[in-house]
């Protein structure tokens, strides 16, 4: 017989994992998408927290007032939501490669209402997040995301986290300073492209004043820049590498951060 039994001590418990599972749900990539049903991740985030106490060992959480419990509570809340913000900073880097892609190519006017995100934006930022997302799920970032937050209760366990401002002031400018980088690195080609044509565009309006380049050079930037984007798509899988292991060193960084260096 299966005895159900169990303390209110250990639904207290039970409720600071699940708090710490449901905020990392709430807003890591892939599982913080808009088109996601929210029974869907509550279900989820309600398992895990099940797996996850049946699993991590349980430390002694002592509070003397009902004040002290929901500050435990919010601990557990925001060590939950800066580890998932820490992954999901980096999935922003595609957005930005497209901006810059849109720009040159002449489609910095036209943009897109993302259901995921439910935000506008440019169509080569749609265009290159499904796909860098489709990237990662084929190499396992949703598997790698549940096994890092697993890994936070050995490393920060409940009511454990003490927060590091410096270390994550310094985590956050070294991840704008590869933000960058990582962007131009995405849209480089199409960026050399466009900076080629738009010299032979130069050249032909000094030979030819009589040609209306502004209209001509409109259209060659849209077709030359989408036949570059479609060409060069077999480089998106190292641009997820690349975006896959700065989002492990972030959500390391931010767990550090936490009280996870010892």
């Amino acid at each position: 017989m299966i005895d159900y039994a169990f303390s209110y001590a250990d639904l207290e418990y039970f409720l600071l994992i699940f708090v710490r599972v449901a905020s990392f749900v709430y807003i890591a990539p892939f599982f913080s998408m808009s088109n996601t049903p929210r029974n869907v991740r509550i279900a989820l985030s309600f398992f895990v927290a099940v797996l996850l106490y049946q699993s991590v060992p349980h430390t002694a959480v002592t509070y003397h007032s009902l004040t002290g419990y929901t500050v435990i509570v919010l601990k557990e809340a925001v060590t939950g939501l800066l580890i998932g913000f820490g992954a999901n900073l980096c999935t922003s880097v595609v957005s930005f490669a497209g901006r810059i892609a849109d720009m040159e190519m002449g489609l910095a006017m036209a943009s897109m209402f993302d259901p995921a995100t439910r935000q506008n934006t440019s169509i080569t930022g749609i265009y290159y997040n499904y796909m860098v997302l489709l990237m990662l799920l084929i190499s396992g970032m949703h598997q790698y995301l549940l096994k890092a937050l697993a890994e936070t209760y050995i490393l920060i366990p409940v009511n454990g986290a003490v927060l590091d401002t410096s270390t994550l002031l310094a985590s956050m400018l070294e991840f704008l300073a590869n933000y960058i980088t990582i962007g131009f690195r995405i849209c480089l080609p199409i960026f050399a492209v466009m900076l080629v044509l738009n010299a032979v565009l130069g050249i032909l309006a000094k030979i030819s004043p009589q040609l209306n380049m502004f209209a001509v050079g409109m259209q060659m930037k849209v077709l030359v820049g989408l036949c570059i984007l479609f060409a060069t798509t077999v480089m998106l899988p190292d641009a997820g590498r690349f975006i896959y292991e700065q989002m492990k060193y972030m959500v390391v960084s931010f767990v550090e951060a936490m009280g996870g260096s010892a």
